[in-house]
């Protein structure tokens, strides 16, 4: 029995760029595949996404390049599977149920790197403990990537620069993406395109112009000097927390659907600190209101639009309206996809109805 992408990718000519991680596969791969076209060259983006790699390999003519997006079910088959460059951008806490431990997780992420040999590259997170441990074969070149500190072979970044070793390439108003999270994935796919060979420009070409993935953090548009964001795939309380992180404005957080049995109060602190009123929707609308009522005042809407039209009036000149739920979307919704949509489309409508659109979102 062989998993689709081992199928797959013994039938792959091109080279192959590989990420695997607990968070924020999708932002990377996809930022990742922008550098490459930006590079000139001729990439598809596949695996555990929307496209399948064996859907690539049907095609007429391969790509030069095919990055890949890979969980660790799909690492458990991996046999032959050879990446010209791995990397791991994080472990956290997940699927333990399956993999047994931590350590059985961080052995699985591990197999990404178990067909490489000499003249391919490993990129690990320095921050990482369980990544920056794992074992990579003998002559394959580590790369390194971190928020902590400068290193040989590292991407790091301080308040103002990213540097490999202590070359500075790029500035942070180079990287449109929000929150310390995100900047881990720039200087992780920063890190792989040093690792394939790949000269700056083309990489920060492709990182200026990125647009980020739809539904992380994604920006919509601006109201009267209030930015709109789209965080419709937080569906957990891990992902509420980074995207509180993201913002050192005052937030009007909509949040709320279908919850999955977690203590809200864990995110109190973060909630007090960043959240200035709550528009709270859903079936946990209640619990969520009995958890951080007391540190932000909170107001119930019925529907999307109606929480997009209270949190407006909420919203002052340089505050944040951010959609990020913390839940899953099936009481009201299909998938998270579409309600993350539907958020769009209202702001969209609010905008046209006041007349006061500054920026087209896409």
């Amino acid at each position: 029995i062989l998993g689709e992408l081992e199928f797959a990718s013994r039938f792959c000519t091109a080279r192959i760029l590989a990420l695997t991680g607990t968070n924020g596969k999708t932002t990377a791969t996809t930022l990742l595949e922008n550098m490459v076209k930006c590079s000139g060259h001729t990439v598809a983006l596949a695996g555990n996404n929307d496209t399948p790699l064996s859907q690539v390999m049907l095609e007429t003519t391969q790509p030069e390049y095919v990055v890949l997006e890979v969980s660790s079910y799909q690492l458990e088959t991996a046999v032959e599977l050879h990446p010209a460059v791995a990397g791991v951008l994080n472990l956290t806490v997940d699927h333990l149920a399956r993999h047994g431990s931590m350590q059985g997780y961080a052995d699985t992420k591990a197999r990404i790197f178990l067909r490489q040999q000499p003249g391919d590259a490993a990129v690990l997170n320095a921050d990482d403990p369980l990544v920056a441990a794992m074992a990579t074969p003998a002559g394959v070149e580590r790369f390194f990537f971190s928020l902590e500190r400068a290193g040989a072979r590292t991407l790091h970044a301080d308040n103002d620069h990213i540097y490999f070793g202590n070359e500075p390439i790029a500035t942070l108003q180079d990287n449109p993406l929000p929150g310390r999270h995100n900047l881990a994935n720039v200087l992780a796919c920063l890190a792989v395109m040093k690792a394939a060979g790949f000269p700056w420009e083309g990489p920060l070409q492709g990182l200026r112009s990125f647009k980020g993935v739809e539904h992380r953090i994604e920006f919509v548009l601006k109201i009267r000097d209030v930015d709109y964001y789209n965080d419709s795939k937080s569906t957990n309380m891990d992902s509420l927390r980074v995207a509180l992180q993201s913002f050192s404005r005052p937030v009007v957080l909509i949040a709320g659907g279908r919850g999955k049995g977690g203590d809200y109060t864990e995110l109190n602190a973060l909630v007090k600190k960043h959240v200035k009123h709550l528009v709270l929707i859903g079936e946990d609308a209640p619990k969520m209101e009995a958890a951080f009522g007391t540190l932000a005042p909170a107001t119930r809407a019925g529907s999307m639009m109606d929480a997009v039209r209270t949190a407006r009036a909420l919203a002052q000149a340089g505050d944040v309206v951010l959609l990020s739920p913390a839940c899953a979307s099936f009481d009201m919704y299909d998938n998270f996809e579409a309600r993350g949509r539907d958020f769009k489309e209202c702001v969209l409508r609010l905008a046209e109805d006041r007349e006061t659109r500054e920026e087209p979102y896409s």
